[in-house]
């Protein structure tokens, strides 16, 4: 079921987090990031015809902001019980069909995805020098049946925006996409 992101107050410090990247096995925290002028956090998964529709395009990102002051992670915090597609090995499966340039990680307890508020996927947080919230909204206008193009409009121009020193507009649309698959009885009040 289509649902939007919960739009996390702009201004928010980035939730600290620890996981492993379903890859290269390799631990990562806010401070592995440390030396990026900015910080995207992307809550996507394997599954969701949202993010499938998108995926490519999440790889080019990877690949055009490689070498740049961007840091990207990317968080699967589905429940593999009830979603096997979304469990690790699948993840890997997907991160290396894609060529992802960035960690890909699971978010096991849930706990990750509770602390920045994500609702679903993909659902976009990206934060500035300062790890303060100036983007979570939508990668652009497309979407599984609506037949626009997958530019990554929106979110490409809010990490131009920082990369180059400026304001990101405040006018963001809430992302779109599957409801993140909460553990039973696990489910956040936000959700």
């Amino acid at each position: 079921m289509a649902m939007t992101s919960s739009m996390l107050p702009l201004g928010t410090p980035a939730p600290a987090f620890e996981l492993r990247d379903v890859v290269r096995g390799q631990t990562y925290s806010i401070s592995s990031f440390s030396d990026k002028t900015a910080l995207l956090i992307m809550f996507i998964c394997r599954h969701c015809p949202y993010v499938v529709y998108v995926e490519q395009e999440l790889a080019k990102i990877g690949r055009d902001y490689l070498n740049t002051g961007l840091g990207i992670l990317a968080i699967s915090s589905n429940d593999p019980m009830g979603y096997p597609d979304d469990a690790p090995p699948k993840l890997k499966e997907m991160a290396q069909r894609l060529g992802f340039t960035f960690p890909f990680c699971h978010d096991e307890t849930q706990d990750v995805a509770m602390a920045y508020r994500a609702a679903c996927t993909p659902d976009f947080y990206l934060f500035d020098r300062d790890r303060l919230l100036v983007y979570r909204g939508q990668l652009d206008d497309s979407r599984p049946a609506n037949n626009k193009p997958v530019t990554g409009r929106d979110l490409r121009s809010a990490i131009q925006a920082v990369l180059g020193g400026k304001p990101v507009d405040g006018n963001q649309r809430a992302s779109i996409g599957c409801s993140i698959k909460w553990k039973p009885g696990h489910a956040p009040s936000y959700a």
